[in-house]
């Protein structure tokens, strides 16, 4: 507490000497962790024989960094946010607001009208050509992840489900539309549904053996099912050609219009310069629109008596029963009602790419999802959205920091580190942000006022 006082005009020497103290200690531990990772690497000479490159200078930079970071955090950051709290706690005030901000009540609506004007925009500031970048890679890979963390948003956010196999049912939804569109010739708009009730299948017949698990036995149990459909993916070569994937997988079309040169093509039939800018806006406006089917559903079922069992369920699975509610519909309509939107998005993912492979659904992609829901605030919709647009599209800006070879090295490549600023940005969230970003919500059912609820006061952060 005195440090808080003390530290009101300049840091007390005490609070000094503890940054001082915790960054010598800090520059060890970065210092072991990246010695062998940053400042040593393996490489080829040109007589094919393996040589290591020393690289102190970088391992140098983020000693640097991590020592520096928490200085700043031990003796400016923390004792501003100690002292935040006691003058809220002084005046009596409460954690979240009653009073609701112009930006706060209507960012819904801001956020889905700059959706539908991203991709209009960028083609009119970047031309055809120069759009395909930003709505490919900032636009529809962003979507198609808040897609699948609203979806695992189900199972772990509302229902309380641990979940480290979600990754099966995208592969599901992706390897039946690219089965079915090839050797049946069926259109991507029979398939979506299909794709998602296969996949909802899947969530039920994974749903049965672990009913009786929870916490890390649950957690075990879905990774090991990930695990085996990656496997039965790649060595049921006959049906799934193993690791050749398959290509050449069907386009989506406009009702039947194509996106190609022929003459009833999108651009011939309506006068437009040839390019493939005009099937990347249509793919951005699809995975839109099944991300705000994915948000709507979510919503209408969190208010029914299922959402409300779903997130009994979460609390107290003990006092669930006792109430009378059936917990194994109740796990089973979770799972499944989950893998349902992770087998729409793997349909459009395979609509996108046109290929899909074994490698596109490894274990990191279920880490990621996870961990997009737990930074966003599990069981809050706005949160994971944000989280994903910032932990993905973070990555991918990182493709686009090549002025950072100029400081680091020519050999120097941005994006192999997107799993360490992955990491670090957990941390961070964690540290300061333990809820997630978003960690009050307004509850469903409520008397005479609806008011929001701090995730103080909430188990994990669900509401």
């Amino acid at each position: 507490m005195a440090n808080i006082e003390n530290s009101a005009g300049k840091p007390a020497p005490g609070l000094v000497r503890k940054g001082l103290t915790e960054a010598f200690f800090a520059a060890l531990l970065s210092f072991g962790l990246f010695v062998l990772y940053v400042g040593l690497k393996t490489d080829q000479n040109i007589n094919n024989e393996l040589v290591i490159v020393q690289r102190w200078g970088l391992l140098a930079s983020f000693v640097a960094i991590a020592a520096i970071g928490r200085f700043v955090v031990v003796v400016f950051v923390r004792p501003n946010i100690d002292r935040r709290k006691l003058a809220k706690a002084k005046h009596g005030e409460l954690e979240i607001s009653t009073e609701k901000g112009f930006l706060r009540q209507h960012f819904l609506k801001i956020a889905l009208v700059a959706l539908l004007l991203y991709p209009m925009a960028i083609y009119a500031l970047l031309g055809a050509q120069g759009s395909l970048k930003w709505v490919d890679n900032f636009g529809i890979q962003i979507l198609i992840y808040v897609m699948l963390a609203w979806g695992l948003n189900i199972v772990v956010g509302l229902a309380g489900l641990l979940d480290l196999g979600y990754v099966a049912f995208y592969a599901v939804g992706a390897y039946s539309y690219a089965l079915l569109s090839s050797h049946f010739g069926l259109s991507f708009w029979v398939l979506l549904p299909l794709s998602g009730m296969l996949a909802a299948l899947w969530g039920v017949i994974l749903g049965f053996p672990v009913l009786r698990l929870r916490g890390d036995y649950l957690a075990i149990v879905t990774l090991a099912f990930g695990e085996i459909i990656r496997l039965v993916l790649i060595n049921w070569t006959d049906l799934t050609r193993g690791t050749f994937g398959i290509s050449g997988i069907p386009k989506v079309t406009l009702f039947g219009i194509p996106f190609d040169a022929t003459s009833g093509g999108f651009a011939k039939l309506f006068g437009l310069p040839m390019s493939s800018a005009y099937y990347k806006i249509f793919l951005f406006y699809l995975i839109l629109a099944l991300c705000m089917l994915t948000a709507y559903v979510t919503i209408r079922l969190r208010r029914m008596p299922i959402g409300r069992a779903w997130e009994a369920l979460r609390e107290d699975e003990i006092a669930c029963r006792s109430l009378g509610i059936n917990t194994v519909t109740t796990k089973l309509s979770a799972f499944a009602t989950g893998a349902m939107f992770g087998g729409f998005a793997g349909s459009f993912f395979a609509a996108r790419q046109g290929f899909v492979s074994p490698e596109s659904f490894v274990f990191l992609e279920s880490a990621v999802v996870l961990a997009i829901v737990v930074l966003g605030g599990m069981g809050s919709l706005t949160g994971i959205a944000i989280a994903a647009i910032v932990m993905v599209g973070g990555t991918e800006l990182l493709r686009e920091m090549d002025f950072l070879k100029v400081v680091f090295g020519p050999d120097f490549t941005p994006e192999l580190y997107r799993m360490l600023l992955f990491g670090l940005a957990m941390v961070a969230v964690m540290l300061f942000k333990p809820r997630g970003f978003v960690g009050s919500r307004e509850p469903t059912a409520f008397l005479k006022e609806r008011r929001a609820v701090s995730g103080t006061f909430i188990k994990e952060g669900h509401g």
